[in-house]
């Protein structure tokens, strides 16, 4: 499957064979910093929609989450946290993963989380194998998002339910402008001075610009065969949360 977006990096035009690779090295070279990033460049709002997140998976004992694009496990931390049962968190970048994983023993989390790296493009485990699949601010990185939800009903039971948390487009026109200039001007600056590593913040910005809006992400995850999907706008759709189930 060819998603119209698998032949950009940001805003330059790349092979689909080499996105992964090129999207693989901004979150090598970003990893350290990743979290502080996000304070900063949300002002900590990313804190707060990953808590609405994690409330609506609604984190039960007997259900099994698979996390996919975990990064540094913030949601699958909050899952277990919240009482949800066992988790695996996948990333197909295992210096996030390492980094998390370390954070994770840090706190004393030593049981009830899995780490495994993995593509979301071609999961690594069997059919029917999670009651809830989550990828939080990571579907728009993928090279192939078809392709990813596709994997997404295949590895959920089913009655699974699918989440997606991630950067949408603002409903408000005059906050939409004001939202493209910061993140033109202010967060590459960021990424320069705190991460030292501009261009990978200018990749992240473009990113979301060519990652499907609302509607048009709910009309791909019918596709791939997810069903009752809907939307829910946060921060008046800088972010919004997608989900449906597997019939």
């Amino acid at each position: 499957m060819t998603s119209p977006e698998s032949n950009w990096f940001g805003s330059r035009p790349v092979a689909a064979s080499e996105k992964t690779r090129l999207v693989r090295g901004v979150f090598d070279r970003v990893a350290g910093r990743y979290d502080l990033m996000n304070d900063l460049m949300s002002g900590g709002i990313h804190r707060r929609w990953k808590a609405i997140y994690v409330a609506d998976l609604a984190p039960r004992s007997d259900e099994a989450l698979l996390d996919v694009a975990a990064g540094t496990g913030d949601i699958a931390t909050g899952w277990h946290k919240a009482g949800g049962g066992p988790a695996v968190l996948c990333d197909i970048n295992a210096t996030m993963l390492n980094e998390g994983r370390d954070r994770a023993l840090d706190r004393g989390l030593l049981s009830g989380l899995d780490w495994v790296a993995g593509n979301a493009e071609s999961l690594p485990f069997p059919d029917c194998s999670f009651d809830v699949y989550s990828i939080a601010f990571g579907l728009r990185n993928v090279t192939h998002i078809d392709a990813a939800l596709a994997e997404a009903r295949r590895v959920l039971k089913p009655g699974g339910r699918f989440f997606c948390l991630e950067f949408s487009r603002v409903a408000m026109p005059p906050l939409r402008r004001l939202y493209e200039l910061y993140s033109d001007s202010i967060i590459p600056t960021l990424g320069a001075v705190v991460a030292g590593d501009r261009e990978s913040y200018v990749y992240l910005v473009e990113s979301i610009r060519r990652f499907p809006d609302q509607q048009a992400l709910i009309e791909r995850m019918r596709l791939a065969g997810l069903e009752f999907a809907r939307y829910r706008n946060l921060s008046a759709g800088i972010a919004a949360i997608h989900r449906a189930r597997r019939i």
